[in-house]
């Protein structure tokens, strides 16, 4: 063997070592992305169904608020209509009404003073 084939085996076999050194963090590295790829795929079949849950209570939260609305909108023609009765019977019974309570206050009291007087005269 010539001195030249001594240093091709030498850096032969440093190339190999090299190789050797630089494989196990490549194999640990193929790991680690091998978990990270199952730890993606649990977590999107876990969140899914999750999701599909919350697109349904989504409509379902949007059929009950349309509901409210109907409700609210009845409530509020109910007033209307309540308020515009309120003010009807104010205008045409209102004012002889409180004409009424102060007549009929008027011959309570003369009454009450005519029964006092004769009770004082007895």
């Amino acid at each position: 063997m010539s001195v030249g084939d001594v240093a091709g085996l030498i850096a032969a076999i440093a190339f190999v070592l090299l190789v050797g050194f630089l494989a196990v963090p490549l194999i640990k590295l193929g790991r680690v992305l091998d978990e990270t790829r199952t730890s993606v795929k649990e977590i999107t079949d876990h969140t899914v169904p999750v999701l599909d849950e919350t697109a349904t209570l989504v409509a379902s939260s949007n059929t009950q608020l349309e509901n409210i609305d109907t409700v609210t909108t009845a409530a509020a023609q109910v007033s209307e209509n309540v308020s515009a009765l309120t003010s009807l019977f104010a205008a045409t019974v209102g004012g002889p009404m409180i004409k009424m309570a102060a007549f009929s206050y008027g011959v309570r009291t003369a009454l009450s003073g005519l029964a006092a007087s004769a009770r004082r005269s007895r």
